[in-house]
Order: C-alpha cells, then structure tokens, then sequence
C-alpha cells in the first residue's frame, strides 16, 4: 500500500511541475533577436559616425534613423520570412490531406509502419494507426507531426513575428540615441548605456536557455562592445582620410 501511495505521489509532483517552455511560439526569436540587433546595430553605426569627429546633430539624426530604418526592415523581413515559412507549410498539409483523401489504406500502413520503427510491436502499431486515421483531421495532424514534424495547430505568425521585431529592434536601437535625446553631450554615455542593455538583454535570454546569465550578459556584451570599438576605429580612419 506504501508503493502505492508513494507512486502516487510521484505521479502528482510530476504531473504539477513536469512544464515546459514555449520553444514554438512565434514572438521569441524575432524579439530577442530584435532587440540584440536594434543595440549592436545602432551602437556601432553611432560609434562609427562618432569617430569620424562629426556634431552632436549629426550622431543623432544617424540614431534615430538607423532605429527608424533597422525596425522597419526587420519587421519587413519577419513577416515575409514567417508568411513564407507559414504558406509552404501549408502547402505540404494540403499534399498530405489529398494523400490521406486518395490513399487512406497506404497511409495508415506508413502511419503503423513508423510506430513500428520506434519499437512497437506490429499488430499494435496497425490498430493503433487505424484507430487513429478515423478521424481524417486527427489523422492529418498525427501524419504532420510524425513525417512534417510540424504542428498544424500552433504556426507561427507572420504578424506576431513582424511586431515583434519591430517593437524589439526599436527599443534596443533606442537606447544609445536616449543619452543624447536627454541632453548628453559625449559618447560614453551612449556607449554605457548601451553596453548595460547588452549585458541585460543577454542576461535575460539566459532565463530560457541552459546558459547561466551571466555568461550569456558577458558574451553578449563582449560581441556588442568589439562590434563599436570596430566601427569606431573604421570611423576615425575615414575621417581623418576625408
């Protein structure tokens, strides 16, 4: 009675804390990776301009038009990067929907014979798979996740994607023109603000991965503060060429 009770237990902790994270959702990546590129993008395009020894006027009229240009083109880019990931799925489940409408036999058989691969026994897998393929949605979603590896029902969108790096891009480039828009008048407080972003931007990113966050803050921070201290030295160069 004790085994079965403490089975029983096991069994509710792990049906209570045994979640997972969202790594299909259609906002994550383009944010993050928004985000990482409105900084590094705008941080070393100012720090580039910067070092050519041009106005104050100059560096952020450069900021504010790299946020303006970096966000639409990101979102431009998700949403026909997404739609066209989106459309050719699609087009895949309609070629496996007319398949399982012609074919229905031929397709449970592939259906059981894929369960057989991974170790069931056969007469199993068979009733298994004609039980599943009753229903012809069901048995489309199943056939999509086995051989697609997709899910029908969670797509990413096109529109949440775009949004998203919009809205993300545009706050990270915002953060080194926000020094000057508040009446700095040097670099470094640009440059500061903007290494601290990095840092917690990548920190943040650690919440959902394996890594811990101040590796991910200090990797992040490296490659943005190498990328400006880059196109600072470009910019010094050409302008004391020009």
């Amino acid at each position: 009675m004790s085994i079965i009770e403490t089975e029983a237990t096991l069994h509710e902790a792990h049906r209570d804390n045994h979640t997972h994270r969202d790594v299909n959702g259609g906002w994550l990546r383009p944010a993050v990776f928004g985000a990482m590129d409105g900084l590094v993008s705008n941080l070393a395009l100012m720090t580039g301009v910067a070092g050519g020894a041009v106005s104050q006027q100059t560096i952020v009229i450069t900021g504010l038009a790299g946020l303006a240009a970096g966000a639409f083109s990101m979102a431009a880019g998700e949403y026909t990067s997404v739609a066209s990931q989106r459309e050719l799925v699609q087009a895949e489940l309609d070629v496996e929907r007319h398949q399982l409408r012609k074919h229905p036999i031929d397709e449970m058989e592939e259906l059981a014979a894929l369960y057989v691969a991974r170790g069931v026994e056969p007469a199993l897998a068979r009733e298994v798979a004609m039980q599943l393929s009753r229903d012809p949605e069901q048995a489309l979603e199943i056939h999509a996740r086995e051989e697609l590896g997709i899910d029908p029902d969670d797509l990413p969108s096109p529109m949440v994607a775009a949004v998203s790096s919009f809205g993300s891009f545009a706050l990270g480039a915002l953060l080194p023109v926000l020094p000057y828009l508040l009446g700095a008048t040097a670099l470094w407080p640009a440059v500061l603000l903007a290494l601290l972003g990095l840092f917690a931007c990548g920190a943040l990113v650690a919440r959902v991965t394996a890594r811990t966050w101040w590796f991910s803050g200090l990797r992040q921070l490296a490659l943005g503060g190498a990328a400006a201290a880059v196109t600072y030295g470009l910019g010094m160069l050409f302008g004391a060429a020009l």
